[in-house]
């Protein structure tokens, strides 16, 4: 019966719309089925349709329940479906009783199928809902009445309100009525289509987002409130959410077609979708889902977002600080545990000893086992909250590089420890494991190696919901972990330094933003020498930058293009003359003095002496003081960088090239950068990261809360773009990592998330003109 199948489904139009595959599907899961004549094939309201059916030969009568009894309402003749629009439109529960007039030879389908092949073919979909959606509701609303009814119903809802009063008629007289009982599935996310919109007229509904079989973004819909218009203007018809009805239900419907033909003519009813979905889109959690729509999940690096409950170690050994250390160590043995969390009368927990303790402290240094174990303990202990993430755990004690950390409760009691050694058991390729492993690393070669796994992990990183920020958090300290063993080895190489010195790191990785692509941006600051020795002391810097540069390079970190580097003598300097470079770059005459510069105000530590770095930054807000011609040209080169949205709204890409098609996405993120990097200088704020520096701001009160989260929201997004990016270059496209983003390869959603960000970037853009420059 397959290929006699094949043959009769292929000559109905609607199976044309149908791929290849998808024909083969359809043929591999049909049956041939025989209904008698009498069959009640399914009762409205109250039968699932297990199985859409192609009638054959034979005819099928469809009948509205009324109070009064049944209303003949149509027929489904030989070459017709049942069953696909309760399916695709009422979640698989009859719109109509139906009873068979005849013998109805028929294919069955299964419905789960015909979902499927509606999410997947657009054309297959519209062709159902265009062909077979007639009778199906209530009768239409031309009646006087009934239109009379619509009108004052959708004349207090928002956005109706929007329409001219001619609109508004023919919306009225286009209406249909559904009802549905409650406990009905409308909509599934992302494998329902959409084909009407839907106006909540009485009872209730939720809609909410659900991941690993939990309600998220839980939203209850009541009378007025509208599902639909997002998912068919921005995401092709597929369902942005999963909707279920909480109470019966009775909607107005709007066919797609009428309602697409509204906003095409009315910008403001449009706008009251895009620009909603905007808002709602710039919110943490919108945000989140959409990461997780970037890439699939391609392994099972489950780490990232489980409970530390999982891991730490519960009923943690206390011991009094005042015993020997004798008797700590029997206590510890006894108990077969590593470690004790050291306590005394006046505060509950002072500090941790550990096996580690007893060999460097006690035998290396041959003290006295009678001696109070508080005299090798570890204090103040660093705790962490018991509700906690495995992967905030991890970062913590990454970038604070301790072995051992309290699990605290609400009360700050302690309930447990977690040591790296219970991160390292329960997933052994995790991020801490390599940095690790590059502390430990000997020679170049092993850190090239353990540097090359680092797209990888972070392709699991955010394959499993990790933000941005929290994965340049990781990137930034696999940076800074290797940039120290490389110092290490550069001293081991020729020695010690001759003064006190810092390696100062600028740019991204100032910021600690650095991504995958990422050039040196390094400087080297030493305290100033005696005359006598300044030769030979900026010899030796200019050969200890020349041997740390070309590490960085090998491990993975190329040169700079614009050779602002440790190794270059301009850039290998006394804190003197450092002084002297901010004082003339902050009083230059003309903006483009600064274009290059600009790097050089997003400095830290990398290695060496902090307080250098302290009293550089001191001198540079002292400086800065009164100079407001510096935060005019700071703005005007700041406002250089467009984002890439043209006149229409439509993205502006390379014409050619390499990256034909295609926007720099770090090009667009410049101007969220550069507006934290102004503000933050001219309100003497210190961090250097982006969304410290807004976050400070918002303190301030510099920026309101909804700028703030406007910002965050859509520079973390940006940043999660830039990632993925990368990541497909490295590991899919097997080519360096570059910033550059097609537009048509990206989702309608994540289209529309990208040009709601840049109309806000361009709102902060003329703010900060307004602000420095004076120009509204």
């Amino acid at each position: 019966m397959k290929p006699e199948t094949l043959r009769l489904l292929s000559s109905m139009p609607h199976f044309s719309f149908l791929t290849q595959k998808e024909m083969e599907m359809v043929v591999a899961q049909a049956t041939p089925t025989r209904l008698t004549r009498g069959t009640l094939v399914s009762t409205q309201g109250k039968t699932r349709i297990e199985n859409v059916l192609v009638v054959l030969d034979g005819q099928l009568s469809l009948y509205q329940q009324k109070a009064e009894g049944e209303l003949l309402t149509g027929y489904i003749k030989k070459g017709e479906v049942f069953g696909g629009i309760s399916v695709m439109l009422n979640a698989g529960i009859s719109l109509r009783t139906t009873k068979a007039d005849t013998i109805v030879d028929a294919i069955a389908i299964p419905a789960g199928l015909i979902n499927d092949l509606c999410a997947q073919n657009k054309a297959f979909h519209e062709y159902f809902l265009e062909n077979f959606s007639h009778n199906i509701f209530d009768e239409s609303l031309d009646a006087i009445t009934r239109a009379a009814q619509a009108r004052l119903f959708l004349s207090g809802v928002d956005p109706f309100t929007f329409l001219s009063e001619e609109d508004l008629d023919r919306v009225a007289a286009s209406l249909s009525r559904v009802s549905y009982p409650k406990g009905t599935v409308l909509f599934v996310q992302g494998r329902t289509r959409v084909g009407y919109l839907y106006i909540l007229q009485k009872g209730a509904a939720e809609r909410y987002y659900e991941e690993d079989g939990e309600k998220k973004m839980q939203e209850l819909l009541a009378e007025g409130d509208i599902y639909g218009g997002i998912s068919i203007l921005l995401n092709e018809g597929l369902s942005v959410r999963t909707m279920e009805v909480v109470e019966d239900a009775l909607f107005y419907v709007l066919p797609e077609s009428l309602f697409q033909a509204l906003c095409n003519r009315n910008s403001a009813f449009s706008d009251f979708f895009s620009d909603t979905f905007g808002k709602r889109m710039l919110s943490r959690s919108y945000a989140s889902i959409i990461a997780k729509t970037l890439q699939p999940k391609a392994d099972n690096l489950q780490l990232f977002n489980q409970p530390l409950s999982q891991i730490y170690s519960k009923n943690p050994l206390f011991c009094d600080a005042s015993i020997p250390i004798r008797d700590a160590a029997g206590l510890m043995n006894r108990n077969k545990c590593s470690y004790a969390f050291v306590s005394d009368p006046v505060a509950s927990q002072v500090g941790i000893v550990t096996e580690k303790d007893f060999t460097r402290k006690v035998i290396a240094r041959g003290l006295p086992i009678d001696q109070p174990v508080s005299t090798i303990m570890s204090s103040p202990l660093r705790t962490i909250s018991e509700n906690a993430m495995i992967f905030e755990a991890m970062m913590t004690m990454m970038e604070e590089d301790f072995q051992h950390v309290g699990v605290v409760d609400a009360n700050q009691h302690v309930v447990g420890m977690l040591s790296s050694r219970d991160i390292l058991a329960f997933q052994g390729q995790s991020p801490l494991f390599l940095l690790r492993e590059i502390q430990l690393a000997e020679g170049m070669d092993r850190i090239i190696e353990k540097h090359d796994r680092l797209a990888g992990l972070i392709r699991s990183l955010i394959n499993n919901g990790a933000n941005a920020r929290n994965v340049t958090r990781f990137i930034t300290t696999v940076a800074d972990t290797t940039l120290k063993k490389l110092i290490h080895m550069t001293i081991d190489k020729i020695g010690p330094p001759p003064l006190p010195f810092v390696f100062m790191i600028m740019g991204s990785e100032g910021r600690q933003e650095q991504t995958l692509k990422t050039d040196q941006d390094n400087a080297i600051v030493y305290q100033d020498p005696e005359p006598a020795m300044a030769e030979a002391v900026n010899a030796f810097f200019l050969q200890f930058g020349e041997i740390a540069c070309g590490l960085l390079n090998q491990a993975g970190y190329d040169f700079c293009t614009g050779n602002v580097m440790a190794k270059n003598p301009q850039w290998c300097q006394p804190l003197s003359q450092w002084k002297t470079y901010f004082r003339e770059w902050i009083h230059a005459a003309e903006a483009e003095d600064l274009l290059q510069a600009s790097i050089f105000f997003d400095f830290r530590c990398g290695y060496g002496d902090a307080s250098i770095i302290t009293e550089l930054r001191q001198h540079l807000f002292s400086a800065l003081d009164g100079w407001s011609g510096f935060f005019r040209h700071l703005t005007e080169n700041a406002l250089n960088f467009k984002p890439p949205l043209g006149f229409f709204r439509n993205f502006v890409v390379e014409s050619k090239g390499r990256h034909r098609n295609a926007f720099d996405i770090k090009s667009a993120m410049t101007p969220i950068v550069d507006f934290a990097r102004v503000y933050a200088l001219k309100n003497g704020i210190e961090e250097t990261n982006t969304l410290d520096r807004l976050a400070q701001l918002r303190i301030q009160k510099v920026i309101t809360p909804p700028e703030y989260e406007e910002l965050e929201k859509a520079y973390s997004f940006l940043m999660q773009l830039r990632f993925v990016r990368q990541i497909t270059a490295v590991m899919d496209d097997k080519v360096r990592p570059d910033n550059y983003i097609n537009p048509k390869k990206l989702t309608h959603i994540e289209q529309t998330m990208l040009k709601e960000i840049f109309k806000r970037v361009e709102k902060f853009q003329g703010k900060m003109n307004f602000d420095f420059i004076g120009i509204a």
